[in-house]
């Protein structure tokens, strides 16, 4: 669950860096050259997955250190890691959007965290959704990030349900059909 919640807050520093970049007049050099237009986005989101999964390395490491031991192994592990990364992916579309929207990254931060913060707090991260109200059960239920820590705890310690599995990618394909092209779109507008 720790996992699950760490990489999923990173995903704010694409929208972050972004912002970033678009305020220092980084993006109005990289329209000025002869490039696809959209790879200065998808070079830094794909960038961004990278760190991603350094930083899933580097908590995996400390868990392991702490005691964190996967029943499904290594395996398991990397599959878990894939399909965390599968969702960071579709996530930092969003703050790519919210980005290009506000004006510093100071609030692409605060932004991000009126999303995330009732996301993985109201999910299976750190209570077992059965002691829970009926209502919040149901909300919980629903949550794509309930399905993501419920998946990756399966696929590492054997027992995945596939469902959870299946939840993950359409909630990570819808964001992404979503959020890419619209962000697309508004950083040709940006020009």
């Amino acid at each position: 669950g720790i996992l699950v919640q760490s990489i999923i807050f990173i995903t704010t520093y694409t929208g972050i860096g972004l912002n970033t970049d678009i305020s220092k007049g980084l993006f109005d050099r990289f329209r000025s050259l002869p490039i696809w237009q959209p790879a200065p986005l998808v070079g830094a989101l794909l960038g961004d997955v990278f760190r991603y999964a350094i930083a899933a390395a580097v908590v995996l490491a400390l868990g392991m250190v702490l005691g964190f031991r996967p029943a499904a192994g290594v395996f398991g592990v990397l599959l878990a890691v894939a399909l965390m990364l599968v969702v960071a992916f579709a996530v930092s579309w969003i703050w790519i959007v919210v980005g290009l929207i506000v004006r510093t990254p100071e609030s692409v931060m605060t932004s991000s965290f009126l999303l995330l913060f009732p996301l993985t707090f109201a999910s299976s991260i750190f209570v077992d959704p059965a002691t829970m109200p009926a209502w919040l059960r149901t909300a919980v239920s629903y949550n794509p990030v309930t399905h993501l820590a419920d998946a990756s705890r399966g696929l590492m310690h054997g027992g995945v349900q596939f469902t959870d599995v299946l939840w993950v990618f359409v909630a990570s394909a819808a964001i992404v059909a979503v959020f890419g092209p619209l962000s697309l779109r508004m950083y040709h507008r940006e020009r």
